[in-house]
């Protein structure tokens, strides 16, 4: 299916995949005035995971010009409450009191949904949309020795039809699939972090009262954590995040596992105790990644095209959709022939890619330990650290927002906690590094 006005098969940019970053690149490079074609290889709506945003995608949909529409479809996310089975309480975290209070909300959607939204909006601002057709491969050499010298983008339909496209310029929003990063033997397995999600919707679960019925809750449990998100439509999505090694164990169905999983979270299972499954459970291998490069001549790499990381802090829409916009500006420039301007922005583009999952990646990679368990359960806020910590949990990672120096203290609070229960700090650490050598050996 094809929306917008039909032009040559030469566009300017072919972006490949309409998910957030897809249609967010695609959405602000038409609205230029560029010709930009949208490639999707299913057809919305679809399922997705990563139903969780944050505070900072709110300015973005303010400048793409959609809040009002995907307020509609969520529900408002005030903070996120951190609830551990070796602590009698709950740890509540509000947005609003972070540095900057000017972002004090986010909201949780249903990805099916709000990726339709997102991806109508790219056409109706002048994108040439397309569903159910995916991209094959994409022979960047291959308008070599032409003046234009521009790639082949090929595409397959659902009904078995092929095309092919001439853009001047390929923006690969392609998700986990990673075309490019795999065409060019670019992509890299995280060697300090692999993880699996295994997840289901509920009915009829517990909710928090009032203003506070949308904070995301996330569970520790022995193998890893889970996350609790409410949606609007009254169901809850429910995941457990684990090692690989953790969900090998698995012997009857997914619906099975997951139950299984969710009772080694008693404070969990009390709030599904009058809860329905729905539609099953699904499995996902999370494993983290990125790419040698996210840009090269004529091309460029946004959201998990370029690189994954765990769900933990609900990053993943954020930190796409964010890309697409630093995108398009480096799209933009190249495009008009702006070339200086166009080699200052990839070279920032650059820094952005690769800070967003570094800043996550340090909470990600720590989260199962008994020291970040304890400072996120006992939160202070001494020298604003705490205020430091919400900001980066809403994604404001890419201001002038003072978190910098807030962060190392709390890197140096870390690291004094763990001298403070070394043995303990030493068994997790260990137990981690196993898991993950199985992990990283089972994908040889």
């Amino acid at each position: 299916m094809a929306s917008g006005p039909f032009n040559s098969n030469d566009p300017d940019v072919v972006v490949i995949g309409g998910g957030p970053s897809g249609s967010t690149v695609a959405a602000l490079l038409a609205d230029k005035g560029h010709d930009v074609v949208l490639i999707e290889k299913a057809q919305h709506p679809r399922f997705h995971i990563g139903e969780s945003l944050l505070p900072m995608n709110m300015p973005l949909f303010d400048r793409l010009g959609v809040r009002t529409e995907v307020e509609a479809i969520g529900i408002r996310k005030h903070g996120a409450e951190f609830v551990s089975p070796w602590h009698d309480h709950s740890s509540q975290f509000h947005f609003a009191e972070a540095m900057d209070k000017s972002f004090p909300y986010a909201v949780h959607v249903r990805r099916s949904e709000f990726d339709e939204l997102l991806f109508r909006h790219a056409g109706n601002r002048g994108a040439r949309t397309f569903e159910g057709q995916r991209v094959t491969g994409v022979d960047m050499d291959a308008g070599k020795g032409t003046p234009d010298n521009r790639p082949l983008v090929k595409v397959k339909a659902d009904d078995g039809t092929e095309t092919t496209w001439r853009p001047r310029f390929v923006i690969d929003a392609s998700g986990r699939d990673t075309l490019l990063s795999n065409q060019f033997d670019a992509k890299r397995r995280n060697r300090k972090h692999a993880s699996a999600a295994l997840f289901g919707h509920f009915a009829n679960a517990e909710r928090r009262p009032g203003r506070f019925e949308g904070n995301i809750t996330l569970f520790w449990f022995d193998h890893g954590w889970f996350w609790y998100i409410p949606l609007k439509d009254g169901t809850v999505s429910v995941g457990a995040v684990a090692s690989p090694a953790y969900f090998k164990r698995r012997k009857g169905s997914l619906e099975e596992f997951l139950m299984e999983t969710i009772a080694l979270a008693p404070k969990l299972a009390a709030r599904l105790k009058n809860a329905t499954l729905m539609e099953g459970a699904t499995s996902t291998g999370n494993y983290a990644y990125d790419s040698k490069f996210c840009r090269g001549d004529r091309f460029m790499m946004v959201g998990d095209a370029y690189a994954f990381v765990d769900p933990m802090f609900s990053s993943g829409v954020y930190l796409a959709m964010n890309s697409g916009f630093e995108a398009a500006t480096c799209a933009d420039h190249w495009l008009k022939g702006e070339m200086k301007e166009a080699e200052r922005a990839f070279r920032h583009y650059e820094k952005v890619m690769k800070h967003g999952p570094k800043m996550f990646s340090w909470f990600i990679y720590r989260i199962t330990s008994p020291a970040i368990r304890r400072l996120f359960m006992n939160p202070r806020n001494i020298w604003r650290m705490q205020e430091a910590l919400l900001s980066i949990l809403a994604g404001d990672l890419f201001r002038n927002t003072p978190i910098g120096p807030r962060f190392w203290g709390f890197k140096v609070t870390y690291y004094a906690s763990c001298l403070g229960i070394l043995p303990q700090a030493v068994k997790t650490w260990a137990w981690r590094r196993r898991n993950l050598k199985e992990s990283l050996e089972a994908l040889k």
